[in-house]
């Protein structure tokens, strides 16, 4: 018995331990830092804006200001080809990541210093504009330090502890946010959460420039900036099977962003109340996606990048179909339960392990503009059906079998990745951020 007590206690601590290493610690700042733009433009600016007599379909249209999350491939070359002059000498990533910060700050501190009375609605549209395209060149210098950060055996717990952040830099920015509205006002709630830039700031002059960074070769100047903007798209499709893989991006995840953006309408139709609501899809929910991400992350660790990613991808299509069986089952807390702590938990394990394998598909001397078209990529098919199709789906085709087709929509995805497999593609699409021993910029050549 103490031997197996033993054995037990060696397997847990080998599990923890990843967790506490350098490199997985600085991507936990670095997604609180990452997270916290998204909440000051999203539900609290809602909340603000709600509070202060805007009629709701002006506050619907601020959503708007989310393409810049989309968009931000546009101007990631820039992350990587343009060198910051005097900052630049402390590396590439640590000083954009010092200039994004800080214009992130500004711009929180610009919106929470409009007032919407006073200055107009434009005003407001303006800068909360500017929050959304400061942060999402936040993201950028962030996704691109935490691959290079990160030693291929550690993607999948870092991409874990990036999304563990991510979560508290949200949610803690929202609660924030509302605690010093109520006690204060607006303006000193936004100045307040202004300092959540600071973690990734601070991990990144703690941590240094990634050792992995690879600066691409060329000549300097002008000619090496020109080249950063096509440069990543040539190498990438160079690779063997690029086509395949990048219509695997955009497919996989179709049938989960058509389901997800449907369950609060599931929820309401089946007379769930919102304590109800609150209590199994938040409180439930927000734990059960905590738990996925540590599963996920020692499932890549132990399983291997492909088997963890074709499981996840399974794990979440079965997930859909959980919440047909919920339509047909009516209102049940206890199915609703199950229903949101099974597909949280899918979900948490599928992001780090699909996120692991898009951040190993980067080459190390394009990593900011490969990741950000990747990522973009990967969402922009589901969020254009889910807007445009998942409503009247409903509608015709009732909640049970709209739940049976977005499981199917993500069979051709998990069929896809498994050809990949088995032709080796997986393994032959890998930049160099998923290769051992590749990315020391003063041994490797360009």
């Amino acid at each position: 018995m103490s031997e197996l007590a033993a054995g037990r206690k060696t397997s847990w601590v080998d599990g923890v331990r990843p967790y506490l290493e350098k490199a997985p610690l600085a991507a936990l700042f670095l997604g609180i830092s990452s997270g916290f733009p998204y909440a000051m433009i999203g539900a609290t600016l809602t909340t603000r804006l709600k509070q202060d007599g805007i009629d709701k379909s002006t506050i619907t249209a601020f959503t708007l200001v989310f393409l810049a999350y989309n968009f931000k491939f546009l101007w990631a070359w820039i992350i990587d080809g343009v060198r910051l002059p005097v900052l630049g000498r402390l590396g590439q990533r640590v000083s954009w990541m010092l200039v994004t910060g800080v214009a992130v700050m500004a711009a929180v501190a610009h919106l929470a210093l409009v007032d919407p009375a006073k200055d107009g609605i434009e005003a407001v549209v303006f800068a909360a504009i500017l929050v959304g395209v400061a942060g999402a060149s936040f993201d950028i210098v962030i996704d691109a330090f935490r691959i290079e950060a990160l030693e291929p055996r550690q993607l999948g717990v870092g991409s874990g502890m990036s999304q563990y952040g991510w979560r508290i830099g949200s949610a803690g920015a929202g609660a924030l946010a509302l605690v010093v509205a109520a006690r204060y006002d607006w303006q000193a709630a936004y100045l307040a959460c202004a300092a959540l830039a600071l973690p990734a700031m601070l991990a990144a002059l703690l941590f240094g420039e990634p050792v992995r960074h690879r600066e691409a070769k060329g000549k300097p100047g002008l000619a090496r900036t020109v080249e950063a903007v096509w440069k990543p798209f040539v190498e990438f499709f160079k690779r063997k099977g690029a086509f395949l893989v990048l219509l695997f991006i955009l497919l996989h995840k179709i049938g989960d962003t058509l389901a997800n953006l449907t369950f609060r309408l599931l929820f309401d139709d089946l007379k769930f109340t919102n304590d109800e609501i609150a209590l199994w899809d938040v409180g439930v929910g927000f734990w059960a996606y905590l738990v996925g991400i540590f599963i996920g992350g020692m499932m890549y660790t132990r399983m291997g990048m492909k088997r963890s990613v074709l499981v996840s991808l399974i794990l979440m299509a079965v997930s859909n179909f959980s919440f047909a069986l919920l339509s047909l089952g009516g209102h049940s807390n206890l199915g609703m339960a199950g229903a949101i702590g099974f597909e949280n938990i899918a979900s948490g394990i599928g992001g780090v392990c699909v996120v692991a394998y898009f951040s190993a598909l980067c080459d190390l001397r394009f990593t900011a503009a490969q990741y950000a078209l990747i990522s973009a990529a990967a969402s922009i098919v589901g969020r254009f059906l889910t807007g445009t199709t998942a409503g009247s789906m409903i509608d015709t085709f009732g909640y049970f079998n709209f739940y049976l087709l977005t499981t199917a929509a993500a069979v051709p995805g998990i069929i896809l990745f498994w050809i990949m497999m088995r032709m080796g593609l997986v393994d032959s699409s890998i930049g160099t951020a998923g290769i051992e021993g590749e990315g020391d910029a003063r041994k490797e050549e360009a």
